[in-house]
């Protein structure tokens, strides 16, 4: 084991000299981020980004791009979600509407990594825009009325997500015709955030409706150049899935088992929430007559908890050692689970 481990190094090794000293070492291209968000009742956590944009639409960046990106920065699945109807690059750039998800395809078996195909239904509001996920066969929903690109999508068994509702008015109304696509069950989830904004209202829409809390970075140019190289730094859709695979993934979706990961928060239907947090943190309670309790994040999520008049940050992969009242409640701050609602526990915790 030791001769394999270090082979690569003497072979390198070999080409350090006066014409040519190789630094391989200052490559980072083979490195991945682990990310460590624990699952529940049987199924493992995974890191997905399902709204993403390529040259083949109004994005900056080649597809195979976009799984480097996700595959160093520790994620799962990502799909490639090119506008439909916007091109402004296709004189240019040639390909039809299925191009940049078969480019991408290829180098994603490679690494093993998860590519789901997606495109953008792309019209004015009210009616917005919003991903078909897992479809067959862009080019099919390439038609005049979007309602008939929205049945299309659903015949190639879809998941459809209604995008950035806060997008680009400032308000996240629900029209009459999303309440019609609800009734018509044309609609599976909703983008509760996007890029670098969140919409509260549509926490509310998602529990009411029962809707699959979506988060994503609709991403258009370099993903370090919004959102730079720190760990977690880019929004995520968690998605709790039976198996690390395309089907597990669509499976979680339609069953709802999702949460939303942005700016060190959380936002989700208040049973996935919690069981989240419980299996992230350990309570403890000191056996010494102190009255201490120790809450141990064994996880990569930051926790802001609120206890009577205190504050107390869970940091990941900490302990936190304190002082618990006999009876109130715990609210965690930066968990939402509706617009106006968080998680909340009732002292004593177990």
């Amino acid at each position: 084991m030791t001769l394999l481990l270090f082979f690569p190094v003497l072979l390198f090794g070999q080409l350090r000299n006066s014409d040519v000293y190789k630094l391989p070492e200052m490559g980072k291209e083979n490195i991945r981020e682990n990310i460590n968000i624990p699952g529940f009742d049987g199924y493992e956590t995974l890191k997905c980004d399902f709204h993403i944009h390529t040259v083949f639409s109004d994005g900056k960046v080649w597809p195979d791009i976009r799984v480097n990106e996700a595959w160093q920065q520790g994620l799962d699945a990502i799909a490639i979600t090119d506008h439909i109807e916007y091109r402004p690059f296709k004189d240019k750039v040639l390909g039809d509407l299925n191009e940049s998800y078969n480019i991408a395809k290829g180098h994603a078996d490679h690494l093993g990594f998860i590519l789901i195909k997606g495109a953008e239904i792309t019209r004015n509001k009210p009616i917005g825009h919003l991903n078909a996920l897992f479809i067959n066969d862009a080019n099919k929903l390439a038609l005049e009325d979007p309602i008939d690109a929205l049945h299309e999508a659903k015949r190639q068994g879809a998941f459809v997500m209604w995008n950035h509702p806060g997008w680009p008015d400032d308000k996240s109304t629900l029209y009459p015709v999303h309440e019609q696509l609800l009734k018509d069950n044309l609609i599976d989830g909703i983008e509760t955030f996007n890029f670098l904004e969140y919409y509260p209202l549509t926490f509310d829409y998602a529990n009411e409706y029962n809707l699959a809390y979506m988060g994503n970075s609709d991403i258009h140019h370099l993903i370090t150049e919004t959102y730079g190289g720190e760990k977690l730094a880019r929004p995520l859709t968690l998605v709790f899935s039976s198996e690390r695979s395309e089907k597990g993934i669509k499976e979680a979706l339609f069953a709802r088992r999702t949460a939303v990961l942005f700016n060190g928060s959380l936002a989700g239907k208040d049973d996935i929430l919690r069981k989240l947090f419980n299996a992230a943190v350990h309570v403890k309670k000191i056996e010494n007559n102190s009255g201490y309790t120790e809450l141990s994040n064994t996880s990569d999520l930051n926790f802001i908890l609120l206890i009577g008049n205190y504050r107390y940050c869970l940091s990941p992969n900490k302990t936190l050692r304190l002082k618990l009242p006999e009876t109130g409640r715990v609210i965690v701050e930066n968990c939402h689970t509706g617009k106006d609602s968080k998680l909340e526990f009732i002292l004593p915790l177990q």
